[in-house]
This record gives structure tokens, C-alpha cells and sequence, in this order.
């Protein structure tokens, strides 16, 4: 009942967003030109699934977001455990996180694509590195936050460490792990699109820049259609792997 409902509320929600979109048209007076009308779009948006075009970019997209998010998601969570457990290592670890995590990671551009080239590569070490910072910050937090009479428990049952992860730290800690892969999954979607926009040939930003280039702005309110489509599905998917990894770690807390 509850997933109907849910349903029922992004189909209202989408029908909202349409109808403000064509009276932003209509009122404003806008040609097709500078502001599409969702017609058009749709029709460009079916023209790319005909010629199968946007298969090859959603693709593309989705490669180098999966292997960017999870290239720096494990890793980040590996660390946060270790430098959430271990105070004097956050100490010294704690001011360089801070300092390099404002930076964008589109600021590292110039470097990225002189080291490894165009191609993949490029938004897949973007991706990483607006992967990284809020997945290893929020795993550091939840290690933090665990509730001492927890840990008192585990003492009193003599878990050993493996035990005392699995049991009880990870569960503890689980809710802020997924906050921030959830927080990861949108700023990571976002650099994809600007990282395939420096040196990718192809790909959602790709698709949206050629399209800026030949002034066709169907194709453009095309193309952030898809992406924001993509960003809400893999959003809800790790939602989903979270209630799994809940079902089947069995926990104390």
C-alpha cells in the first residue's frame, strides 16, 4: 500500500512539475528556442531512444559512475571505521580532511586530465573524489556516535574484535554510513555530468554540451531529464541495499 502511494505521489509530482513548466512557457512567451516546450522534448526524447543514442550515453554514464562511486565508497568506509575508532589517528587525519574537502573536484581538472588523458578516466576520478569526503566523514561520525554502554556490553561478553564489529559497531553506525552514501550518489551524479563535460566523448554531459554547441535546447532538457531521472533511481537503490544489509546482518542494537 505503502509503494502504491508512493507511486501515486511522483506521478502527482511530475504532472505538477509539467504543467508549471508549460505556464512558464505560455506566460512568459518564450519561443521554442530559448525554452522548449515539454512536447518537444519528449519528441527529442524519443528521438534519442530511436536512434539509440541515449543507450550509449546513459551507458556510458552509468559506467563511470559505478566504478568511480564504489572505486572510492569502499575505501571511504574502510577508512572512516579505522580513523573512527582510533582518536589519535583522527587527531592528525581530522585537519587535512577538513582542508581538502571544500575543494571542488572539478578544481582538480587540469591535473587529472594532464596524469591520466580523456576518455573515462577523468570523470571516474571525479567521481571518486566527490565520492570519498562525505562517505568517509559520516562512517567516522557513526563510529564515534556508538553508545559507550554498547561497547560496555561487549567487553562484558569478551566479543572479539570481528565480533564487536559486526555485532555491534556497523549496526550502530549504520544509519550514518548510508547517510553518507546517500549524500555521495548526489554530489558524485552531479560531478559525473561535469567531469564527461572536460574531455569525455560521450556520455550525459557529453550529450548535453553537444547539444548546447548546436543550439538544439530540446536536447538539453532532454538529456537533464534523464539525468535527474538516474540520480532519483540510484538514490532509491541505495535505500534498497541498505534495508538488505539491515535484514541480514544480524545485530545486537
Amino acid at each position: 500500500m505503502n509503494i502504491i502511494l508512493k507511486f501515486k505521489n511522483i506521478w502527482l509530482a511530475i504532472i505538477i512539475l509539467i504543467l508549471l513548466w508549460q505556464s512558464l512557457v505560455y506566460i512568459g512567451g518564450y519561443e521554442e528556442a530559448l525554452l522548449p516546450q515539454p512536447l518537444t522534448v519528449l519528441q527529442a526524447l524519443l528521438e534519442l531512444l530511436h536512434s539509440g543514442a541515449l543507450y550509449i550515453h546513459v551507458q556510458a554514464s552509468l559506467y563511470r559512475f559505478i566504478v568511480g562511486y564504489f572505486l572510492a565508497a569502499i575505501p571511504a568506509i574502510f577508512f572512516g571505521v579505522l580513523l573512527g575508532r582510533t582518536k589519535r589517528l583522527w587527531a592528525v587525519a581530522s585537519p587535512i580532511v577538513q582542508l581538502l574537502r571544500p575543494i571542488s573536484p572539478v578544481a582538480w581538472s587540469p591535473f587529472i586530465v594532464l596524469w591520466f588523458g580523456i576518455g573515462d578516466m577523468p570523470a571516474i576520478i571525479i567521481i571518486s573524489i566527490a565520492t570519498f569526503f562525505p562517505v568517509l566523514i559520516s562512517t567516522v561520525k557513526g563510529m564515534q556516535s556508538v553508545d559507550i554502554h554498547y561497547l560496555k556490553i561487549a567487553e562484558n561478553f569478551e566479543f572479539n574484535k570481528w565480533i564487536l564489529f559486526k555485532k555491534i559497531l556497523f549496526p550502530a553506525a549504520l544509519p550514518s554510513i548510508v547517510g553518507g552514501l546517500h549524500i555521495a550518489v548526489g554530489t558524485a551524479w552531479i560531478f559525473l555530468v561535469a567531469g564527461e563535460m572536460i574531455g569525455a566523448q560521450s556520455g550525459l554531459g557529453y550529450l548535453i554540451v553537444d547539444a548546447r554547441n548546436t543550439l538544439d535546447l530540446d536536447y538539453v532538457l532532454a538529456g537533464i531529464i534523464v539525468i535527474g531521472i538516474l540520480g532519483f533511481l540510484l538514490d532509491y537503490l541505495i535505500t534498497l541495499i541498505e534495508k538488505v544489509v539491515k535484514k541480514y546482518s544480524g545485530h545486537y542494537v
